[in-house]
């Protein structure tokens, strides 16, 4: 491993200290906060998310969806592919803001039709990083490796530690996708967020700014896995 390569494996090891630190005393009380929050959000917004989740969660174990991104280069250094990854994660946080924007602006009903689109992006921003740091998706495993990641960027802390010890012991330790634990997780992360997307005006400012961060952490979270995985073995 040499200077560069060991800088970015520092900052991935400190950035999963920080990633999985306890909550905070804030960070509970907004957790409160959020619950309640939940129990206001209609219903049907509720079945979009576990529709739209199931479907997304169905279709990358599957390999039906996004089959055409091909592994970047070999010959690229992981310094490289980081700065690729970095500008890929860019293009899709503006992607996911503008969408954001549009659907927001009509509240209720166009606010639920964000969600899938918004996933959609998520996904299609995980594939490419996939493609980048040189992992096959023709692979199952690989596929599955995705969700965990994404599981890891939106979820509570204590679910958290639990997808990063996974996703630690990866190579012997693999497991099927628990799809409803999936979509539960997410909704809860971001249901606050979505409340205010649904409301007409507000909406279309929230959404942008929302969506183009929720982009951002998880190419955030995804690149530092990235680093891990593939340098855990150049030590």
């Amino acid at each position: 491993m040499n200077a560069a390569e060991r800088k970015l494996y520092e900052e991935a090891i400190f950035f999963q200290m920080r990633f999985l630190r306890k909550p905070s005393k804030i960070e509970r009380f907004s957790k409160g906060v959020q619950q309640q929050v939940n129990r206001r959000i209609p219903a049907r917004f509720h079945q979009v998310i576990t529709s739209a989740v199931k479907t997304m969660v169905e279709s990358t174990v599957s390999g039906s969806h996004f089959t055409s991104f091909t592994v970047i280069d070999e010959q690229l250094s992981i310094v490289e592919r980081n700065e690729l990854a970095k500008e890929k994660v860019t293009y899709y946080q503006k992607a996911a803001a503008i969408e954001g924007i549009g659907t927001g602006a009509g509240g209720l009903f166009l606010g639920m039709a964000d969600f899938p689109l918004l996933l959609s992006i998520k996904m299609k921003c995980l594939y490419e990083l996939a493609c980048i740091y040189g992992f096959d998706l023709s692979q199952k495993e690989e596929r599955l490796f995705l969700l965990c990641i994404f599981q890891l960027a939106f979820s509570s802390s204590a679910h958290r530690q639990k997808m990063m010890k996974l996703i630690e012991e990866w190579e012997t330790t693999r497991e099927e996708m628990d799809w409803y634990s999936f979509q539960q997780e997410y909704r809860d992360y971001i249901d606050l967020v979505k409340l205010f997307q649904l409301m007409p005006v507000v909406g279309a400012a929230v959404g942008g700014v929302a969506n183009h961060q929720l982009t951002g952490q998880l190419g955030e979270v995804a690149r530092h896995v990235f680093h891990l995985r593939v340098l855990k073995e150049s030590k």
